[in-house]
């Protein structure tokens, strides 16, 4: 008889599916916050907010904020926010992708993030990102963005036969310059099969000249296709690869979700169910005297050094402009709302891996469908400390719900998150938690079914009950 699938879970799956690139996760992510009756306001603008409202706006449309407005909100009051990121460990096409080698056409790609490369050897692979366009309508010229995904496998990073070495099993190395290089066709098949269209202009035919020196035609033609565009309209684009296997539940059990970019897009839509369906009801925000927020950042797995990473002032520039809307005369009401506010840092964890346990702190062993994780680290690479781990702490005892501790080892090196910056950059507590995963930063990863639901009722009970909950905790008094 086969298990029933939790909807949560399933609803995550086509997230995931959605979702190849960070763009697509925005794109995704906006389509959802609209139904729900989210309005999209820019930066670029001045914003009208109502109290009871609720909005979004996106950053290099790889970067996306969204908030409620609680109707008892008054300038100053706290902010309570989960903070989770929309990229992953990929390869990305270089900006002159063109090899040629040994009667093969290739894409030059270079590497993003800390990724399992060598998980991406004998995969199919195909390209998803965007492509800037331009476009004339009534004899005006104007450039655009559209969002592009290639379904076909297309692409394919092949390894060397164990007979050509022996050695391989001992140690799978490569560089990843010249031997992490996927292949695209053979040189005379791609010969034979490059469209370029016979009655382009001679301005065209120009401009297709100049992209061919950079990129191989058939690639152009390939995105120009899914782009409904010629290739000479294609002015630059941003693609990366990405395995056209699709993201499914699986096990005996149906208890896990095979997928890439687990890490993060399962926090990104946990969070993001939690604060749409924390603010879906007509009288949710009755009571709230705060502002429920998430926050999705790009380039975390790079250092968040950019102007739509968690290190940029974007969620800063979201409180200031959120706190002067509704503000008086007084200059001090956004750093009085900072020292209200609580940041959950959402971000998957180390589960316990069976075959390799002595990776663990014995007393720290993260298990699938555990909950969510802590993480606790005296270096500050996590910016939990004992306030930030209690509110979150009290909020899964309230609702019984599976909580769990995390400390790496003292012999081993500890990854960061989006956290310490945001506790460092902007000055709000912050608690860094996710839940639990196998296989991180590989091609395939994996998680728990469970885990997916315990986060989001984690998310979506600390959006309910954040305000009431902090209004009895005495610290700096």
């Amino acid at each position: 008889m086969s298990a029933t699938v939790d909807p949560v879970a399933v609803d995550l799956v086509d997230f995931l599916n959605a979702s190849p690139t960070a763009f697509h996760a925005v794109e995704e992510a906006k389509r959802r916050l609209e139904k729900a009756g989210f309005k999209q306001v820019s930066e670029r603008e001045d914003w009208k907010l109502e109290i009871g409202g609720k909005y979004f706006f996106t950053r290099n449309h790889s970067t996306i904020i969204a908030f409620a407005v609680g109707k008892k909100y008054v300038a100053g009051n706290g902010f309570h926010i989960v903070g989770a990121h929309t990229d992953s460990p990929c390869l990305k096409v270089k900006p002159i992708s063109k090899v040629s080698k040994g009667g093969y056409l290739e894409v030059g790609v270079q590497t993003y993030g800390g990724g399992l490369w060598h998980t991406w050897f004998d995969r199919d692979l195909t390209l998803a990102g965007r492509v800037i366009i331009r476009e004339k309508k009534g004899g005006e010229i104007s450039y655009s963005h559209k969002l592009v995904r290639i379904q076909e496998p297309i692409l394919r990073i092949p390894t060397l036969a164990i007979h050509l070495d022996r050695s391989v099993n001992e140690g799978f190395k490569f560089n990843t310059h010249s031997q992490l290089v996927p292949v695209l066709a053979t040189a005379i098949k791609g010969e034979m099969q490059k469209l370029v269209g016979e009655n382009c202009t001679a301005e065209s035919n120009a401009k297709q000249h100049v992209d061919e020196k950079k990129h191989h035609s058939l690639l152009l033609q390939l995105i120009a296709n899914e782009a409904s565009c010629e290739p000479d309209a294609i002015c630059d684009f941003e693609l990366q690869l990405c395995d056209t296997q699709p993201s499914i539940i699986g096990g005996a059990a149906k208890e896990f979700i095979f997928s890439g970019r687990v890490d993060n897009l399962c926090m990104s839509f946990c969070s993001l169910k939690a604060l749409i369906d924390s603010t879906s009801p007509e009288s949710s925000l009755d009571e709230e005297s705060g502002v429920r927020m998430v926050a999705l950042f790009d380039h975390e797995e790079v250092g968040s050094d950019s102007a739509q990473g968690a290190g940029s002032p974007a969620m800063l520039d979201a409180l200031s402009r959120i706190t002067q809307f509704f503000s008086s005369s007084d200059s001090k009401l956004l750093e009085k709302a900072i020292q209200k506010s609580f940041v959950v840092s959402a971000d998957m964890a180390h589960a316990l891996h069976p075959n390799y346990m002595d990776k663990h702190e014995e007393n720290h062993q993260p298990k699938l469908h555990g909950g969510l994780v802590i993480k606790h680290n005296a270096n500050q690479r996590y910016a939990t400390n004992a306030v930030t781990s209690f509110i979150f702490r009290e909020i899964a005892e309230r609702h019984q719900l599976p909580i769990q501790d995390f400390v790496v080892r003292n012999d081993m090196p500890c990854g960061s998150t989006i956290g310490p910056i945001l506790a460092s950059g902007v000055g709000i507590r912050t608690v860094d938690v996710g839940a639990p995963q196998l296989s991180m930063h590989s091609i395939r990863e994996m998680c728990a079914v469970d885990d997916v639901r315990h986060s989001y009722e984690h998310f979506k009970a600390y959006f309910d009950e954040y305000t009431e909950l902090d209004a009895k905790i005495k610290v700096d008094f």
